[in-house]
């Protein structure tokens, strides 16, 4: 197959660079041709769109026409108003003859600054223009994020799994102990781990084991170090723990310190959440014993019994039920009946037991 290269015959390529003055500061009269070069293609490229305006227009125009043609003929049809409607279909076709010589003065017009626009010589806004713009990058994607349930799931199969060799990490105390024991079991090095220690930790403190709580947070800080420094890296956590141990080894004073003071931020985290735990367990305690207390009515009988007037009170201490009528009248009705149903929905009272024992006796 050959190639035709007659395009190429009559290229005009100008970067405004073809004369210079002595009069004039060079790179002056290269920015003021310029910029009057890319004026005169911004007026030629508008006088063309405005042109395919008009036409636009013309053409909606003339199908407008055309059906207001149609409706006043089918209209003569019918013979309403014969001779009405003949000045006004007379008009509407003068109009339709208008609008057609006017599509067609349009288009020829296009039709010429389309030719024009071919004619025009190349420069170097307009020799070259980017088709298409695509920069890839070797970079390896990043895994999906989990989403919350998956990660629980996650972690709880972990932890099952490995629960017996976390807490035997936890109770490590010298670095090339830890960094044995990680070597053997690299599988260890992840944020499973690191969560369960956590874990541990508060259940310690729970406890009151202190000590232990404070050893099994120095290693949930040695395993966060080891994924910060990971991710750091972008490496993988058990490919990098070595560097973390040669480095905590003989870690400079900055280094060291950032390191306790990681360690104390989570033993007072630790604090805060057992502290935590044990209220809401109180909290929970409770409530089930409340609920265990309610009586057929659904009221707490201690609840109803400190609300009771003291005399009220002092007869149920002493189960004495004259004294608890005499201040059943001393009360105003009202003011009685309330504290007697609260005490019969409460369960303090129970009418039908007592009616009972009054017909033995």
């Amino acid at each position: 197959m050959s190639i035709d290269y007659s395009v190429w015959d009559h290229i005009y390529v100008s970067d405004d660079e073809d004369a210079t003055s002595p009069f004039v500061d060079t790179p002056s009269l290269f920015r003021m041709r310029h910029r009057a070069r890319l004026e005169k293609m911004a007026e030629f490229q508008q006088r063309g769109e405005d042109l395919g305006h008009n036409l636009a227009e013309c053409q909606r125009q003339l199908q407008e026409a055309h059906g207001r043609l149609r409706y006043v003929k089918e209209r003569m049809k019918e013979g309403e108003e014969e001779e009405e409607r003949e000045v006004e279909l007379t008009k509407v076709q003068a109009e339709v003859k208008k609008l057609e010589e006017d599509e067609k003065s349009f288009r020829r017009f296009l039709e010429e600054h389309q030719r024009d626009e071919k004619k025009l010589p190349w420069n170097v806004d307009t020799i070259s223009r980017e088709g298409f713009s695509k920069s890839i990058l070797n970079i390896q994607p990043e895994d999906k994020e989990e989403n919350q349930q998956e990660k629980l799931k996650k972690h709880k199969t972990f932890v099952e799994k490995y629960a017996k060799e976390i807490k035997h990490f936890g109770m490590l105390r010298r670095w090339d102990d830890s960094q044995k024991y990680l070597s053997d079991n690299p599988h260890l090095v992840c944020e499973e781990s690191a969560n369960y220690l956590v874990v541990l930790c508060i259940d310690f403190e729970i406890e009151e084991k202190h000590a232990l709580t404070e050893q099994i947070a120095h290693q949930a800080i040695v395993m966060q170090f080891i994924l910060d420094s990971a991710q750091t890296l972008k490496v993988d956590p058990r490919g990098c723990f070595r560097q973390f141990f040669s480095k905590i080894k003989t870690a400079d004073k900055p280094y060291q310190d950032a390191f306790d003071r990681e360690l104390d931020l989570l033993k007072e985290r630790v604090r805060r959440c057992a502290q935590a735990r044990m209220e809401s367990a109180m909290k929970e305690l409770e409530e089930e014993e409340r609920q265990k207390r309610l009586g057929p009515g659904g009221l707490d009988p201690i609840e109803v019994y400190n609300s009771l007037p003291k005399e009220m009170q002092k007869s149920f201490d002493e189960k004495n039920i004259e004294m608890l009528q005499d201040v059943m009248d001393k009360l105003d009705p009202e003011e009685g009946r309330y504290h007697l149903k609260r005490c019969i929905d409460s369960g303090l009272w129970v009418p039908d037991l007592q009616e009972g024992e009054d017909d033995e006796n």
